[in-house]
This record gives structure tokens, C-alpha cells and sequence, in this order.
């Protein structure tokens, strides 16, 4: 569990202030979220996963796939705003 000292100049840094309760609730919180990264930590690699059961599935190629052609007829006659052979859609940014 961190300490209250530790928590008192991490809120330092922060450049925080706590009330006592405040201090405590934050040693609980603090202390919560490093036990998870101790336990992600843990945690077996995605590459050692792949390995261990011998399936490559997870590291194929990108590669574009062939679709049918009548299904992306369809599916562009039924977007409401199209360019050069593209769905146009609005700007997010």
C-alpha cells in the first residue's frame, strides 16, 4: 500500500491540496490502481499466447479481401451522398 507521504508529495507535485480525508481516500485510490498494474503485469504476452496454442490466425497478413461485387452495388445505391466511387460522409474535425 503507498504511504501517506507518498500521496502528500505526489499532491505536491500536482501541486494539490488535500484534506486528511481527502489524503486517505487517495492512498486507497492510488494504491487500488497499482495493485491492477501489478497484476496486468502479470498477465501473459499476446505473442506468448499465439505461440502456446499454435494458432497464427492472430498474426496474418493484411490483405484486402475480394467482395461481390452486386453486394457493394447495393450497398452504395443505398448511401445518400457518394464520391468517385466512395460513401461521403461529414467532417469530424
Amino acid at each position: 500500500m503507498i504511504s501517506k507521504e507518498e500521496v502528500s508529495h505526489i499532491a505536491k507535485l500536482a501541486r494539490l491540496e488535500l484534506t486528511e480525508k481527502e489524503n486517505e481516500k487517495m492512498q486507497k485510490d492510488l494504491s487500488a490502481i497499482l495493485d491492477y498494474f501489478n497484476l496486468l503485469k502479470k498477465a501473459p504476452k499476446p505473442e506468448k499466447i499465439v505461440k502456446s496454442k499454435g494458432d497464427l490466425s492472430a498474426a496474418r497478413k493484411d490483405e484486402a479481401s475480394h467482395r461481390d461485387a452486386g453486394l457493394v452495388e447495393k450497398l452504395m445505391a443505398l448511401a445518400p451522398d457518394k464520391k468517385d466511387g466512395y460513401i461521403k460522409v461529414k467532417a469530424i474535425f
